[in-house]
């Protein structure tokens, strides 16, 4: 019985996804146009109640499972790019506290995020060291500048990284969306992923509090505290397989109804051109595997997960490979379907009314998040000597 209401309590979810999807889907040309603040899609995840998916029930929160949440993930990147990176940057930060925090902070923050239905954005980003933050008797003061910080604008709450002097690692603190001196410099004008508002952020004398820092002064450690690096890892995997999977249904759409067929194919229908159907064979079979390795890392990773601090490091490293291969691969299936769209499409399908440039143009931007050629690097550096990756930020 339990089984069964788990199973239908995952279906309405997907359900809710799809019909938000479509939904979003509508103006997603003419979103990407405008660019700016993703208000209204923040907006629309409230009111669809998805934004505690991954908070246990035990909290107040839906109890999904990571491979459960990441095709809400997949289902929303169909329609939009933008707001199925911050949805999963949200489910991401929601766990945060759960892998990187003191106990307290795992209650208070899954607890609030459930019952005030609360938004989550970012800019971690250890590699951009211009943030400070220094000790001012029991609390803290940051000042300096922030990049990337997608949907932060518009988020409840806001994790950054900033640096203390002689201190090698950041510290990771949560603040909430009124505390002063936090400053947008609306400069995201990117060619893809528009509606992520991924801007630079400066900081004036900002108050941080104790209690604000995760697990400060000590912070929890094993494996299992690094473990939530590689489910973003993977989150951004769905997000390529979903903006992969709008482009391939869009131009199917298309080519069914506009395409028409070459002068010497000797076929009344764009449907029935043996070059078209080669095209849309190979397309789709790559996607689905794609798809299928990632699934299969999505089982391995929620297998670890659960495993929480009992989590080895070996455990860790053979999950983090197999999430990397998806990554990989699902880049490269990705950026070939979203360019090798428009050769069954024709030439009137690059009309800018139609705007099918926008999945290639996001599918290009968020897959340069982080160098693929290091993760197929650590994989190779596995298989040949069974060397597991190095923890970082991206691995």
């Amino acid at each position: 019985m339990v089984q069964l209401l788990v199973k239908e309590e995952s279906k309405h979810w997907i359900n809710v996804a799809t019909s938000l999807s479509t939904e979003l889907a509508a103006t997603a040309v003419e979103r990407d146009n405008k660019a700016g603040l993703p208000d209204i899609e923040i907006q629309r995840l409230r009111e669809t109640g998805l934004l505690p998916l991954v908070v246990p029930k035990e909290y107040g929160g839906i109890g999904a499972t990571w491979a459960e949440a990441l095709k809400i993930v997949q289902e929303l990147s169909k329609a939009d790019g933008s707001i199925g990176q911050l949805y999963g940057n949200h489910l991401n930060l929601t766990a945060l506290a759960h892998v990187s925090g003191t106990p307290q902070q795992k209650e208070r923050y899954y607890r609030e995020t459930a019952q005030k239905n609360l938004f989550w954005a970012n800019a971690i980003n250890t590699r951009d060291t211009r943030l400070k933050i220094t000790a001012e008797g029991e609390n803290f003061r940051v000042h300096g500048i922030k990049s990337f910080g997608t949907g932060v604008a518009i988020a409840d709450f806001r994790v950054f990284a900033a640096i203390q002097d002689n201190v090698e690692l950041p510290l990771v603190f949560i603040i909430p969306e009124n505390r002063a001196g936090v400053a947008s410099n609306q400069d995201w004008d990117n060619i893809g992923q528009r509606r992520t508002d991924s801007d630079t952020f400066t900081f004036y004398d900002v108050l941080v509090k104790t209690d604000e820092i995760l697990g400060y002064p000590h912070p929890p450690d094993g494996a299992f505290s690094t473990f939530l690096g590689i489910i973003a890892q993977l989150t951004k995997t769905y997000v390529y397989l979903g903006i992969a999977e709008g482009a391939l249904a869009t131009a199917k759409q298309y080519t069914v109804t506009q395409t028409k067929p070459w002068i010497t194919s000797g076929v009344d229908s764009a449907t029935q051109d043996p070059y078209i159907l080669n095209h849309y064979g190979n397309l789709w079979a790559e996607l689905q595997a794609a798809i299928s390795l990632a699934d299969k890392a999505a089982t391995q990773v929620q297998q670890a997960w659960d495993k929480e601090v009992n989590l080895t490091f070996k455990e860790r490293g053979e999950a983090a490979v197999s999430v990397f291969a998806a990554k990989a691969f699902a880049t490269r299936v990705g950026l070939n379907l979203t360019t090798g769209i428009f050769e069954v499409m024709g030439t009137r399908s690059t009309g800018s009314k139609y705007g099918f440039d926008r999945y290639w143009r996001d599918l290009r931007t968020f897959t340069l998040h982080d160098p693929i050629d290091y993760k197929l690097r650590d994989i190779g550096n596995w298989v040949l000597n069974e060397q597991l990756p190095i923890i970082t930020q991206y691995s």
